[in-house]
């Protein structure tokens, strides 16, 4: 019995599988969320010394990655060993504060390796053994650095919203979740969608409601799942956000005024469209009496 059957004909312990490798990818898209914007603020400020013909300043011109240096611990400098690095479970063991110094640990960490790994299992369960699952594993992943990143920075990077967009079409080549031309049709469609809000919104008010990096994660969307799935996302995504934003006010006492990322509701939408969003559309015109 190859691995492959025995993986098709033991469900459960595929599914587990399949969570356990989100809770390790959950990890490393905590070093993601983390770095990444460090990675583009050094890159800008590079930039920047280059246009005015001046030296880059020592600091942004030392080794800085996904990969390096490695993983320290804020505010002792005590290098993260292997085994404390396990997903939730050295988080567990550790019980919450750093080895070296005793500093607290964020919660952020185990939430974010947890919810990979559930969202992971989700991907598994639903689709089964298939290329399908592959597909569903890489845009979640995709989609949860962009959602904690768009709430931490209100910035979508391009570095991961273009080569996923590109991903979609790629994979839809092959008709893997649409046909091509709805694929390419649903990106167009996402993009122009918001960006004609935008400037609308602009044009009334003389203020910018949202961000380029909106447009292009809806288009990302859309490659992915067709222009046919473009209404339930938008809606969906503006219920996600009507009902998240009024509970902050409502708990927090949040400035209305501050800025609220999109990019987080969208992503939340897409996932629940992605996964239910033929159900979805289908309750509503049986709902609505359309059919």
């Amino acid at each position: 019995m190859t691995i492959l059957e025995y993986l098709a004909g033991n469900p459960a312990f595929f599914i587990t599988a399949v969570a356990l490798l989100g809770a390790t990818v959950g990890s490393f898209l905590n070093v993601v969320v983390h770095r990444l914007p460090i990675m583009m603020e050094r890159q800008w400020r590079q930039q920047c010394a280059e246009l005015e013909h001046a030296e880059a300043p020592e600091q942004i011109q030392e080794p800085f990655n996904l990969a390096k240096p490695d993983s320290r611990c804020p505010h002792c400098g005590h290098k993260i060993r292997a085994w404390e690095n396990i997903p939730v479970l050295s988080y567990l063991f550790l019980k919450a504060r750093c080895a070296g110094c005793g500093a607290k640990i964020s919660p952020r960490y185990p939430i974010i390796e947890t919810v990979t790994a559930l969202l992971s299992g989700l991907a598994a369960w639903h689709f089964g053994l298939a290329w399908e699952t592959a597909g569903a594993l890489l845009l979640t992943w995709g989609l949860i650095p962009l959602t904690m990143i768009d709430i931490d920075h209100q910035l979508l990077p391009d570095s991961i919203t273009l080569p996923f967009l590109w991903l979609g079409l790629g994979l839809n080549l092959f008709g893997l979740y649409t046909d091509l031309s709805a694929a390419v049709i649903g990106a167009i469609a996402g993009y122009l969608s918001l960006w004609s809000v935008y400037w609308g919104f602009k044009l009334l008010t003389g203020k910018e409601g949202m961000g380029y990096g909106d447009f292009k994660l809806l288009a990302l969307l859309g490659a992915w799942m067709g222009w046919q799935q473009l209404p339930a996302i938008i809606l969906l995504s503006s219920v996600v956000g009507a009902a998240i934003g009024i509970g902050m006010v409502l708990m927090r006492g949040r400035d209305h005024t501050i800025p609220i990322p999109f990019g987080p509701y969208l992503a939340i939408a897409g996932l629940i469209v992605f996964y239910w969003g033929d159900d979805i559309t289908g309750a509503y015109l049986r709902f609505s009496g359309l059919t």
